[in-house]
Formats: structure tokens, sequence, C-alpha cells
């Protein structure tokens, strides 16, 4: 028969419970949230969200600013991965991040925010070859620290694939010129119209200390098809960036495009603009599993796009194109059925993926490319195996988006200038993650997501921006929107719980004090904070604990 042990104090386990003496105490302690986790970039999403909230608008900008310099473009291109990973998911509906920062972005050009200028120069130089998203944002970080930074692309206008391989009907050209406008008013030149021949001597004759290569994947990749007197065929990057330029390629009424990923559907979407009569989509896979996304494929079918799903071209003769019809097998691959149909062309263009130019790398002792000799390896500072050149975005082994090549900037960057340095780059230790189930939530509010306006299908019949973007009330009502996940918001749940009154407000941004001597350990704070901001530490009974706690950092 089990009996309770009376020299025990009642209720004082780690776990739960008062008494004389508490077993352990709350601290305050900031978390990192799941949107912040999930962004490629690094964007301390949550702050700025905060700052959003309370009308700190130049605040909440210069808070992304840390870490992405292009905050309105990637508010509108960006495949928002932080909001697949926000716990709002868990009760309706993520918060829409993309639309704030696009918000925030779209304000700080209007009102000409800029970013300081470095206080320090270094001295130091450093060449960075491609004026895509990579090279822009690690340009921007090295000017930050001090760096003299000259950015050379081979394009008549910077951008990359932002530029040419975005539609401006997503992504409006004055918008990332104005971004990029911002970038050189820190001191950054940008050189076009240079394609870099031979890398080492361009290092050399320049003077340049490093350098960082982020040339974009503009080569279209080709496939061999069966044909004979076949009509006008074309890769999708080499459309997009002729249509970018302004020029209008013939292609006649109807228009195949070979592929199904999102610059597929890009393209399926621009040539309807171009006004032909018929855009479709030859895709070899099903909707589910293509790897654009999905929300890309509805677009282009509700602007007249024609996905002929499970079908492979097998010959061409003339304006007649002849498709296998495919069966998706329990791996997941297509396979063929033997049976056909005919489809009527008159052009053909292939969205089948992108290769990067890589001539110039071929006098770089040291650079070592991956086994299929299609991207170029790097260590975990993105420096390759050549002292001093360092390589990210579609040039390193990765998935290939904006986002992505931000977060390789933006990283190469700070190992540049530690090398730069000769300083040893401190690392900082991953804080904990707090997710949904790690919330402490009391309450369910009714707060639904609020929704971009856009373009009807009817009304997309030109290159115009087809989503537009939320008002001051919607983007400090969407803010609001946010758990806080991990971190402090001053809700007072925490002050208004604890029964000894041990804990003290200290003001607006500046937290709360615990006086461990009145504390009791109760846990009755520690469940009333929504957000987990608080941890429950032991305390080892023969030390003394002060009275005042670590001050929380607010965030």
């Amino acid at each position: 028969m089990n009996t309770l042990d009376m020299t025990q104090p009642t209720g004082r386990s780690p776990v739960q419970g008062t008494g004389p003496v508490a077993a352990r105490k709350p601290v305050y302690q900031n978390s990192l949230p799941p949107c912040n986790h999930s962004c490629p970039a690094g964007n301390d999403i949550q702050s700025a969200l905060a700052l959003a909230q309370e009308g700190r608008f130049e605040e909440a900008w210069r808070t992304f600013m840390a870490n992405n310099p292009l905050p309105a473009t990637h508010g509108r291109i960006c495949y928002h991965p932080c909001e697949d990973g926000c716990s709002r998911v868990q009760v309706d509906d993520g918060v829409s991040i993309h639309s704030i920062e696009r918000y925030l972005g779209d304000m700080a050009i209007e009102q000409n925010w800029l970013m300081p200028l470095p206080p320090v120069e270094t001295g130091k130089k450093v060449l960075v070859v491609g004026a895509g998203p990579s090279g822009l944002t690690a340009a921007y970080h090295l000017r930050l620290q001090g760096h003299t930074v000259e950015i050379r692309d081979a394009a008549p206008i910077a951008g990359g694939m932002m530029q040419f391989g975005i539609p401006a009907y997503r992504l409006p050209g004055d918008v990332l010129a104005a971004e990029i406008a911002r970038i050189e008013s820190m001191g950054i030149v940008i050189t076009l119209n240079h394609r870099v021949e031979d890398l080492m001597m361009e290092k050399r004759d320049g003077g340049f200390d490093a350098v960082y290569l982020a040339i974009g994947a503009h080569i279209g990749k080709q496939v061999d098809i069966p044909a004979r007197d076949a009509g006008k065929v074309l890769d999708a990057v080499s459309f997009l960036r002729e249509t970018g330029l302004g020029e209008k390629p013939v292609l006649g009424r109807r228009v195949a495009i070979c592929g199904g990923g999102n610059t597929a559907m890009d393209t399926a979407r621009t040539a309807k603009r171009m006004g032909v009569d018929e855009a479709m989509i030859i895709y070899r896979r099903d909707r589910d599993h293509m790897p654009a996304h999905s929300f890309e494929a509805d677009e282009a079918e509700a602007e007249g796009v024609n996905i002929h799903w499970l079908r492979t071209i097998q010959n061409i003769e003339g304006s007649e194109y002849q498709v296998e019809i495919m069966e998706i097998g329990d791996d997941g691959r297509p396979t063929p059925t033997g049976r056909y149909e005919t489809l009527q062309v008159d052009s053909l263009i292939l969205a089948l993926g992108q290769d990067v130019e890589r001539s110039m790398l071929d006098t770089v002792p040291g650079l070592e490319l991956d086994r299929w000799g299609s991207s170029v390896t790097v260590d975990e500072k993105m420096m390759t195996g050549c002292e001093g050149i360092f390589a990210g975005g579609d040039m390193v082994p990765s998935d290939r988006t904006a986002t992505i090549a931000v977060g390789h900037g933006k990283k190469a960057a700070r190992n540049m200038n530690a090398w730069l340095k000769a300083e040893r780059l401190n690392e900082k230790t991953a804080p904990i993650m707090v997710n949904f189930e790690g919330l402490h939530l009391w309450y369910r509010t009714q707060a639904d997501r609020q929704h971009e306006d856009a373009l009807s299908p009817e009304q997309r019949n030109d290159f115009s921006e087809v989503v537009h973007g939320l008002s001051e009330v919607q983007i400090r009502f969407e803010a609001s929107r946010c758990f806080s996940c991990g971190n402090c918001f001053e809700c007072d749940g925490c002050f208004g719980a604890c029964p000894e009154g041990a804990i003290t407000k200290l003001g607006k941004g500046e937290g709360y004090q615990v006086n461990h001597d009145l504390c009791t350990g109760c846990l009755a704070c520690y469940r009333q904070c929504p957000s987990h901001a608080i941890e429950m530490q032991a305390v080892q009974q023969e030390v003394s604990l002060p009275t005042m706690a670590v001050r929380m950092e607010v965030r």
C-alpha cells in the first residue's frame, strides 16, 4: 500500500504546486518562432510584425532590411514558406506575412527611406559577379560592413532572374528598379553589359581582395524530340527575357509549353498576354506530382491556359504534335501507355529547367563541381576550393528560389567579412523553437486572414500587376493575428495571474521582473503565458536567488 511521505514539501515537485521551498522559478526568455525558422532569408518576422501592428512602419521595414534588402520585391515573388510554418495554420489560416513585407517595402519606396552609409571604410574591395537576388544581397551586406563593392553583370538591366525570369504582372519593373537604386545609393557600383570572361584576370586587374559568384541560371535546358519541319522552338528563359525587355516574339496562334514548373506556368500566362489564341502546357506527370506550386497552376487555368496532364511529346511533324498518354506508377513516376493523341501547335517553348554559364571559371584553381557538373561546391562558409572565391544562389547545389538566393548572399557576406578582416565568425547558438504545440493558448480569436484584391481573369489581358496590396488598416489587423510564439508581447497575463504579487511591470517595451523572494514557483505565470515566453528553471536549494530576475528582452 502506497503512503504519502510527509517529509517531502507538498506540491514542490519540478512540475507543479506550492510549499515552503520552491523547486523551480520562472525565467523570461525569448525563443525562435516557427515563421523565422522557416524563412530562407533569416528574416526576424515576428519582430517586424509586432512593430507593424503598432504602426511603427519604418522600424518594421528596417527590421526586414536587416536581413533582406528587397522587401517590396520579395513581398511579391517569395513563395512564403514562413506562412506554412505559422502557428495560426493550426487554428484558421497563417498570417499573411508576405503582404505585410510588401506593404512596408512599397512605403519605403514612396517615402524614400534610405539605409545609412557604413561609419568606417575598411579599404577592402570585393567583386560580385551577377546582379540577381544573391549578388545584390551579398553586395548590400558587405557594403554595410564598410567594404568597397562592385557588381558586374552581362545583362543590360540589373536584377538577374527577378528581372528576366519573373513577368511584370507579378513583379513590376519599377518596384525592382527602385529597390536596386537604393542599394546603389549606398555606394555600390553596378557595371552592366559586362560579361566576365576570365574570373582570375578580372580579380587581379581590378585589385579585388575577394569575389562572390552569384550568376543566375539563364541557360534553358534542351531535349531531343523527333521532328520533321517543326515550327518555332524556343526555351522559356529566352522567351521570358525577350518579353521582359519589351520584345514581342512571333508565336503564331497556338503555343505549347513543355514542362510543369513555375517557369512553365509563367511562360504560358505570358504567351496569353502576347495575344495567342491558345496557350497549352504539356506535362508528363499529374497535378499532384508537378514541381509548380498549386496556386500557379490555378492562376494559369483561370486565365485560360489549357494544361494537358500526363502527356509527353513523342514526335513533331509541322504543326502536328503526337503526344503519348502517361500513367503514374506506384513510385510516382510516369510510365508510357502506348496510347496517343495529336495536338495542333504553331510554336513550342521548352521549360525544362535552367543551367548556369560557367566558362569564366575554367582558369580558377581548386574549383570543384558537383557530380553532375552543374553546380560549384562550397564549404560551410560558402567558400569554393579557391581561397577568397565564394559562391551562392543558382551556382551552388540548392533549390533555386530568390529567397534562398538572398539567404546565400547574406551568409556569404558574413563569412567574407570575417575572412577579409582575418577574424573568426562568432556563430550564435540556435535558440529553442516554440511552435503551436508549445503555446499555452487559453483563448480563441475570430480573426480571419485578410486577402489581397486581384484583377479578375477577364481583366488580365496585359502586364498590369495582378495582385494588389492590403490597406494600412488591413496590415495592422493582419499583424495583430500573430501569436508571438516564444516571445513576450506584454499581455500582462503573468502579472495578473501571480497570487504572490511577485511580478512587477517595468513599463511599455521593458517587460517584467520577478521577485524570487516572493515567488513560490506555483506555475501560474507559466501557464497563463499564451506565447510560452516563460520557462520554469530548476533551483538548487543551497543557492539563494536574487530578488530581481534577469529582465526579459521584448521582441
